[in-house]
C-alpha cells in the first residue's frame, strides 16, 4: 500500500495498491454466484419438477428455501465473522456453498434438493457480509472504497440479471444439475485465491458470541420474510399476517437485548447519528421497488407480449448495462455533489420511469416497458451503491461485518415486502379489471383461475375452443396491463416519498470536496 497525500481527518490514510484491487476481483466471485443463485431457478424449476415430481409444497420450498435461509442468517453470520475472522468465515461459507451445490446437482429426489438449497443459503449468508466487510478492511481511502463498493453493487446486480440467462443456456446443452454444478469450480478457485490475496480481520476483544441474541434475530427475521413470501404467493390471509406479526413482536426484544448486553450483536449506537439508520431505510425503499416491480415486468414480457422465458431474460439485460453506466457516474458525481441530492435524483428518475409505465399498452409495448425498466435500474442502482458506502463508511472497522449484514437483511426485507405489497395490490387490480364471461357450454367456475391471475387465464384458454380462447387471453392481457398501470402509480408515489425522505434525512452528509475542505480547515486550526 502507498500513502494518501490527504486524509479525511488529517492523518494519512493508506490507499489501495494492485494487490487490494486483485483481492476485490476475488471477492466478486462469491458475490456473482450468490446473487445469481437467487434467480437461476427461473428456468430450471420446471425441468427439475418434471424429473423429480415434487409435491406442490415441495416445489414452493425448492423455489424459496435458498433466499429464506440466506435472509434469516445474514445478521448472525455477519456478527460471527467479526468475531472468528472474516476471511475464515468466507472460506467456511465457500465450502458449505460448494458442497450444497454439488449435492443439489446430483440429487435424486426433491427432499435432497431442498436440503442442498438450504445449505447453499447457509453458505451464501456467510459469504455476503464477509465480502462487504472485507472491502471495508481493504479500502481505507473513502474514494477508493466507494469505487470498490460500486464494483460490488454492480456484481450483485449483474449476478441477479445473469441468473436466468445462464440457466437457460445451460439447460439448452446440459441436464438441470448443471445450474448448480457451475458453482463448484468457482468456489474451488475462491478457496485457492482467498488465503493469498485477502487479509484476515477479526474484532479484537470482541467478547463471547451472544447465542440468545442470534436466536431472537432468527425469530424476528424468519417469520417476517416467510409471511411476506406467502402473501406474495397466496394473497393476504390469516396465517402469513400472523407470521409477520410474530416476527415483528420479537424486534423490541432484540433491540432491548442489544442495549443491555455487554457484547451486543448489533451496535445500536450506530443509529444515533441518523445517517446510518436513514441509509438503511433508503436501501429498503430501493430494494422494495427494484425487486418488487421485477415481478410485473417479467410477467408482462412473457404473458402479455408472448415472449419466451429466455427471450424475456435477454430483454432485461439492457438494464444491467444501464447499471454499469449509472454506478460509475454516481461515484464521480458524489465528489462534488452531496449524496442526498444524488440519491433523491435516483429515486426521482425511478418515479418518472414508473409514470411512463402507467402508459404501457396491451399491444406492442416492448419499447415502453424496456425504457421504463432500464430507467428504473439507472435510477435505483446508484442509490443502493451510495447507501451501501454510507453504511460501510459509518461503521467502525471492527463492526463492519454486523453493519453489512444489517444492510443486506434490510435489502432482503425490502425485496420481500415489495413482492408481497405490490403483488397483493396488483392481484386486487387484476380481479377488479378482469371481465371474463364463460362462453356458452362452459361452466362459470371453469374460469375461476382465470379471474385470479393471468397465468390461470392462459392455462384455462387451452381448454376452450376458438374464438373463446382468444377472447379470454385478450381480456386477461388487458386486465394484467391495468394491473401494471395500478402498481406503477403506487410505485411512483413510493419513489417520490423516498426522494423527499433522502433529501431530509441525508442532507448533513457532505460531498467529498466539502469533507476535504473541512479536514483542511481543521488541520489549519490545529496548526495554529
Amino acid at each position: 500500500m502507498t500513502t494518501a497525500p490527504q486524509a479525511r481527518d488529517g492523518a494519512p490514510e493508506p490507499t489501495a495498491g494492485r494487490k487490494e484491487w486483485l483481492a476485490l476481483g476475488v471477492l466478486l466471485l462469491p458475490v456473482l454466484l450468490v446473487s445469481m443463485d437467487l434467480t437461476i431457478l427461473y428456468f430450471a424449476l420446471p425441468t427439475i419438477s418434471a424429473d423429480l415430481r415434487p409435491t406442490g409444497d415441495q416445489q414452493l420450498w425448492l423455489a424459496d428455501i435458498y433466499g429464506f435461509v440466506l435472509a434469516g442468517l445474514l445478521i448472525t453470520a455477519g456478527v460471527l465473522g467479526d468475531r472468528i475472522g472474516r476471511r475464515r468465515l468466507l472460506l467456511i461459507g465457500a465450502v458449505v456453498f460448494g458442497l450444497g451445490s454439488l449435492a443439489a446437482a446430483y440429487a435424486g429426489n426433491p427432499e435432497t434438493v431442498i436440503v442442498a438449497r438450504a445449505l447453499q443459503g447457509l453458505g451464501g449468508a456467510t459469504l455476503m457480509p464477509s465480502t462487504l466487510a472485507l472491502i471495508r478492511n481493504l479500502f481505507h481511502d473513502q474514494t477508493q472504497r466507494r469505487t470498490a463498493v460500486a464494483v460490488w453493487s454492480t456484481g450483485m446486480a449483474a449476478g441477479a440479471a445473469l441468473g436466468p440467462v445462464v440457466s437457460g443456456v445451460l439447460l439448452h446443452w446440459f441436464w438441470w444439475g448443471s445450474v448448480f454444478l457451475i458453482n463448484v469450480p468457482v468456489m474451488v478457485l475462491l478457496l485457492v485465491l482467498a488465503p493469498v490475496l485477502l487479509p484476515e480481520f477479526r474484532t479484537p476483544a470482541a467478547g463471547r458470541f451472544d447465542l440468545f441474541s442470534a436466536v431472537i434475530s432468527l425469530a424476528a427475521v424468519l417469520p417476517v420474510i416467510y409471511g411476506f413470501k406467502k402473501i406474495a404467493v397466496d394473497g393476504i390471509a390469516l396465517a402469513p399476517v400472523v407470521s409477520v406479526a410474530v416476527g415483528l413482536a420479537f424486534v423490541p426484544l432484540f433491540v432491548r437485548r442489544q442495549l443491555t448486553n455487554a457484547h451486543p450483536m448489533i451496535d445500536v449506537g450506530l443509529f444515533r447519528g441518523g445517517v446510518f439508520g436513514s441509509a438503511v431505510t433508503a436501501n429498503v425503499l430501493a430494494s422494495f421497488m427494484l425487486v418488487g416491480y421485477s415481478l410485473f415486468s417479467t410477467q408482462y414480457l412473457q404473458s402479455v407480449l408472448g415472449k419466451s422465458a429466455l427471450e424475456s431474460a435477454l430483454w432485461t439485460l439492457p438494464g444491467t448495462v444501464a447499471v454499469g453506466a449509472a454506478v460509475p457516474l454516481a461515484t464521480v458525481l458524489v465528489r462534488t455533489v452531496r449524496p442526498a441530492y444524488i440519491i433523491a435524483g435516483g429515486f426521482t428518475i425511478a418515479a418518472l420511469a414508473l409514470l411512463l409505465l402507467t402508459r404501457v399498452p396491451v399491444h406492442d409495448g416492448l419499447a415502453v416497458m424496456l425504457i421504463g425498466i432500464i430507467a428504473i435500474a439507472f435510477g435505483v442502482t446508484p442509490v443502493l451503491t451510495l447507501v451501501t458506502e454510507l453504511v460501510v463508511g459509518q461503521a467502525p472497522p471492527d463492526r463492519a461485518g454486523s453493519a453489512s449484514a444489517l444492510l443486506q437483511t434490510g435489502q432482503e426485507f425490502g425485496g420481500a415486502l415489495g413482492i408481497a405489497a405490490l403483488g397483493a395490490l396488483g392481484a386486487a387490480v387484476y380481479r377488479n379489471s378482469a371481465e371474463l364471461d364463460a362462453p356458452a357450454g362452459v361452466p362459470a367456475e371453469a374460469l375461476d383461475p382465470a379471474r385470479e391471475t393471468i397465468g390461470g387465464a392462459l392455462a384455462a384458454s387451452e381448454n376452450l375452443p376458438e374464438p373463446a380462447a382468444r377472447a379470454l387471453v385478450e381480456a386477461a392481457r388487458e386486465a394484467f396491463t391495468a394491473e401494471v398501470h395500478g402498481v406503477s402509480w403506487v410505485g411512483a408515489a413510493v419513489m417520490v416519498l423516498a426522494a423527499l425522505f433522502s433529501l431530509r434525512a441525508l442532507r448533513s452528509v457532505g460531498s467529498d470536496r466539502e469533507r476535504a475542505a473541512k479536514a483542511e480547515a481543521r488541520q489549519e486550526t490545529e496548526a495554529v
